[in-house]
């Protein structure tokens, strides 16, 4: 067999014989990721590098080519670069050489690798929630950033580079099996979602290049509300007015609250709480407008001003609240009229006034009053009608008034007037009260008794026996009561003639006392006094003149027994020859 014949032959078996061989020999080189097209590399076999040396048959192990990346000269053995290497693509390069002398050489090819690539996050973003109420050092994990480069040129460092306000956060990195750098967000400080909500931190990683590539990744942190806030009022305390007129469901006023905390920890519910206030409940609050309304009829008389109290509740799991306080004043209409309150000033407090009362004397006391407003309709106008101009009113204040008198009065006149107070308020329209009462003028005792005449005249005859009736005087007195009992008497002078007569002193009955004689006194001249019952009593008086009649108990007697008379012869008829006296014991008219 002939040595090329040989040769080819070897070759062909050659890929079975580099299985099974355990040559030593072996070769390896390194290069740059970076390098050049057609960088050298080096040469399969150390110190050979004549282009006369042997011719090289390169077999891929395990059928990976090699020649697609790497330009290998089969007769110096030089080994350089076809195209640019990239370790992450792929990190080294096998392949075995035989020369013609049936060695076979190991030959391996590492790319070196070079800081070309960045870490690189697997999302531009991504987004974790903290509670408020985290405790520190609590952590998420964060997405780690990969870099395809190894060793020092791997990711290295993480940093926190733009919004972590107040330094609430921290990384905190670990590297596992994997050799990943992964890293974790930790809480440092104090979240408060109502002071800040949200955070957006950019995150870079490094790697160890000189200098670094970085990769960034945005982290969207929400912080999720808890009920750490209760609501708080824009005011402690409202004021508001209402009419006392004012129907059910008008509106008032509005309350509000506000809760820093979300969703149903801010959801505010608002009440009266009746325990400490309007236990009536005069006044509704829409639980969720905070819409105070009128809730039952108002009255400004019974109360002026109603004070709420007003919660403000979240719907939190664990709910808190706060309260405010509510002024309502009630302002005042005209529905009330005004009230009058009469005291009478005699000595009963009955209506009456004495007849001898002067100018000025006071009647009665009048007390005036209006529950409405004491601003707008407490001024009160009073007014009496009634009586004539004889009384009429007077104030200091307004409020007190005297019923006085103002010109004289006389029972006999007018026994009693009736008078009227009326109190005016000066609303819009005006209320008015009124009361009417009689006015009784009493008695005083100033008129004496007075006789239906001034003089009576009566006959009695001489024989009539003592209790004979003679005559009846009548005297009236104007004025009432005991000042108007009359008591009749004689008036008896020590001069007159006897007392030959008696008179009824309450029916005014003369009466014969004792047996009267015409030859005594023929016409007997009585004085009657009527007096009053009064203090001091007052009297009048009357004449009777009594006529007493004789009878024919007596001869008539001549004033001489004889009589001498002489007429001449031619006394004419009829004349006077003589002139007698005859003298009679009594001559009764």
């Amino acid at each position: 067999m002939s040595a090329v014949a040989t040769t080819m032959l070897i070759w062909l078996l050659l890929p079975a014989l580099i299985v099974a061989a355990s040559g030593e020999n072996s070769r390896d080189l390194e290069i740059s990721e970076g390098a050049a097209i057609g960088t050298r590399i080096g040469f399969i076999e150390d110190g050979v590098s004549s282009e006369n040396g042997p011719p090289y048959l390169i077999i891929p192990v395990q059928g990976i080519a090699v020649d697609n990346d790497l330009d290998i000269d089969q007769k110096s053995g030089e080994i350089r670069t076809k195209v640019a290497l990239d370790r992450e693509t792929r990190a080294s390069y096998y392949f075995v050489a035989v020369p013609l002398n049936g060695q076979h050489i190991h030959v391996t090819v590492r790319v070196l690798d070079e800081n070309d690539n960045a870490p690189t996050f697997p999302a531009a973003s991504m987004s974790i929630e903290f509670a408020e109420n985290t405790p520190r050092d609590v952590k998420r994990t964060l997405n780690p950033a990969r870099d395809l480069d190894v060793g020092n040129f791997n990711t290295q460092k993480y940093n926190i580079v733009a919004g972590n306000v107040n330094n609430v956060f921290r990384l905190w990195t670990h590297r596992e099996k994997d050799d990943v750098l992964y890293v974790d967000l930790q809480v440092y400080g104090v979240l408060d979602r109502e002071t800040t909500p949200s955070y957006s931190l950019t995150i870079e990683a490094l790697d160890g290049g000189q200098p670094p590539l970085r990769g960034v990744m945005t982290v969207n942190v929400a912080i999720q509300d808890v009920n750490d806030n209760p609501p708080v009022f824009n005011q402690t305390r409202y004021f508001g007015q209402v009419a006392e007129n004012a129907t059910i469901g008008t509106s008032i006023l509005r309350v509000l609250a506000t809760d820093a905390d979300s969703g149903e920890n801010g959801a505010i519910e608002y009440t009266i709480n009746r325990r400490q206030s309007d236990k009536d409940a005069y006044f509704e609050v829409d639980s969720s407008t905070g819409l105070i309304t009128v809730n039952k009829p108002l009255d400004f008389e019974q109360k002026e001003v109603h004070e709420l109290v007003v919660v403000a509740k979240d719907r939190g799991s664990q709910p808190l609240e706060s309260t405010a306080f509510v002024s309502i004043k009630v302002t005042d209409v005209n529905d009330n009229q005004p009230s009058i309150n009469l005291i009478f000033l005699s000595d009963d407090a009955t209506p009456k006034i004495s007849e001898g009362a002067e100018k000025g004397e006071f009647v009665a006391r009048i007390s005036v009053n209006d529950p409405d407003s004491k601003n707008e309709y407490a001024n009160v106008n009073v007014t009496l009608d009634g009586g004539e101009g004889h009384f009429g009113l007077t104030t200091q204040d307004s409020i007190i008034y005297l019923v006085i008198v103002s010109m004289p009065i006389d029972r006999e006149l007018k026994p009693n007037y009736t008078l009227s107070v009326v109190a005016t308020d000066t609303g819009s329209p005006p209320l008015h009260a009124s009361k009417t009462f009689n006015l009784q003028v009493t008695d005083i005792n100033d008129n004496a008794p007075e006789f239906e005449q001034t003089q009576y005249y009566a006959n009695v005859l001489e024989i009539a026996e003592p209790g004979t009736s003679v005559l009846q005087v009548m005297a009236v007195d104007r004025d009432e009561g005991v000042n108007s009992e009359i008591k009749y008497s004689i008036y008896e002078a020590t001069d007159s003639r006897p007392a030959w007569f008696d008179i009824d002193p309450n029916t005014g009955l003369i009466t014969t006392r004792t047996h009267v004689d015409c030859d005594t006194e023929s016409m007997p001249k009585l004085t009657v006094v009527a007096t009053d019952g009064g203090t001091p009593a007052l009297s009048s008086t009357t004449i009777v003149l009594v006529t007493i009649h004789d009878v024919n108990d007596n001869e008539p007697i001549f004033g001489q027994t004889f009589y001498n008379v002489t007429i001449p012869e031619d006394q004419a008829k009829g004349s006077c020859i003589i002139k007698v006296r005859v003298q009679l014991l009594l001559w009764c008219w």
